[in-house]
């Protein structure tokens, strides 16, 4: 397998809400919170996989940090906006994962970020992508909703 592999352009979408807590004193979204809202959804994403970062680090001795990010504000959300956030693995390296995230309001993007997210150890250094990962990455399931059991 190369080192760099383009992943099948899977997107993960999750809905959220602007609160009074996201915005500045003019109403709309502190900047930084843009960052935030994108820091979830790849959280989220991860999790909807099966790869919740508890787990990963508790398996595997894998963290996750950001090496770099790029932001292109184009558009202020507002409190009480309904935004999603839009996350698609643009490539996989073998220590790195490529991301391109937007966020979105009524399918409009207003942020557009693109991130590199480099996988550590507990020491800091530089860890290899976990297998399993990569191959979920690469070849994602769809997600299922969790089974609900009846109560006698």
């Amino acid at each position: 397998m190369s080192e760099l592999a383009q992943a099948p352009g899977m997107t993960h979408s999750m809905p959220l809400r602007v609160y009074y807590e996201d915005t500045d004193a003019a109403g709309i979204v502190y900047y930084a919170n843009y960052l935030k809202f994108a820091e979830r959804g790849r959280t989220e994403m991860m999790r909807g996989l099966g790869f919740a970062h508890s787990r990963i680090a508790e398996e595997t001795d894998v963290l996750f940090t950001v090496r770099r990010c790029s932001a292109d504000y184009r558009a202020a959300a507002r409190l009480d906006d309904a935004l999603s956030v839009d996350t698609r693995i643009a490539e996989i390296g073998a220590a790195t994962l490529s991301l391109d995230q937007q966020i979105r309001r009524n399918g409009e993007t207003i942020v557009a970020l693109d991130v590199l997210v480099a996988c550590v150890g507990r020491d800091s250094r530089p860890r290899r992508v976990p297998r399993s990962l990569r191959v979920a990455l690469m070849h994602p399931a769809p997600i299922k909703p969790p089974i609900v059991q009846k109560t006698p």
